[in-house]
């Protein structure tokens, strides 16, 4: 598992992928934050928080994390590594939780830059900081749960196809469909059934956090669709290699 993850970790800065999405995520967001007129904006806002940018950010990863993960499975298996791969002494599992792993670090290092966001609204303050710790903790959580479920659902998708578009876009579609999809079916529906089918969707969850709220359930429902996607990746790669 360590040698996948190394691997991963390596191919992403060796080819510079790591540097250029890290670059767009920084310069995307920070265009819409401080430049762009919008409901993102936080000088627009007139409020002290970076609300804009935890609005802002699952919707660049929908994006954003189909470009990290296209490649994991999909490129290996056009360039013919895939199957070297599948005759080392190493299970199904080590191989999915290590390029998981490798592609969640590259998750990780793209938000800490943005924590300077943080200082930089400090310094705009006047009075005593407004910000709340709390909001800010759980809502950071709630990111990177969120980037973890695209990523074990693009490391699903990558593992179907041979080709890196079609899993880019697949990726993509999930991603939109477990964010938003679920709310709008709720919309459609409407009544009672609102709250229920809108808990099924992942925006739902992380509005909650967003609250500052870490809840129970909120936590079981990303790790629970994180564990999901990678059993089904696992179990996908273990009907290959027999």
């Amino acid at each position: 598992m360590l040698a996948i993850f190394k691997h991963e970790i390596r191919h992403f800065f060796a080819h510079l992928t790591g540097y250029l999405i890290i670059g767009l995520f920084l310069l995307i967001s920070g265009l819409f934050l401080w430049v762009f007129k919008g409901p993102y904006n936080i000088l627009e806002n007139g409020f002290a928080d970076l609300g804009g940018f935890f609005l802002l950010t699952p919707l660049i990863f929908l994006f954003l994390i189909p470009a990290i993960t296209m490649r994991t499975f999909a490129e290996e298996k056009r360039s013919g590594t895939f199957e070297l791969i599948m005759i080392k002494p190493i299970t199904s599992w080590q191989v999915v939780l290590g390029k998981f792993l490798g592609c969640a670090s590259l998750l990780f290092l793209a938000l800490v830059p943005t924590l300077s966001y943080i200082g930089t609204l400090e310094s705009l303050v006047v009075e005593k900081s407004t910000l709340d710790s709390g909001v800010l903790l759980s809502s950071y959580l709630g990111l990177f749960l969120v980037g973890l479920t695209y990523i074990a659902v693009g490391l699903f998708i990558s593992a179907l196809s041979q080709n890196q578009v079609v899993a880019f876009l697949l990726t993509l579609v999930c991603g939109w469909l477990l964010y938003a999809g679920f709310d709008g079916i709720a919309s459609l529906l409407g009544g009672d059934t609102f709250s229920v089918i809108s808990s099924f969707g992942i925006k739902s969850h992380l509005d909650t956090m967003a609250l500052g709220v870490i809840g129970f359930k909120d936590v079981v429902y990303f790790t629970s669709l994180i564990g999901l996607f990678l059993y089904l990746t696992t179990y996908h790669i273990n009907t290959v290699r027999t």
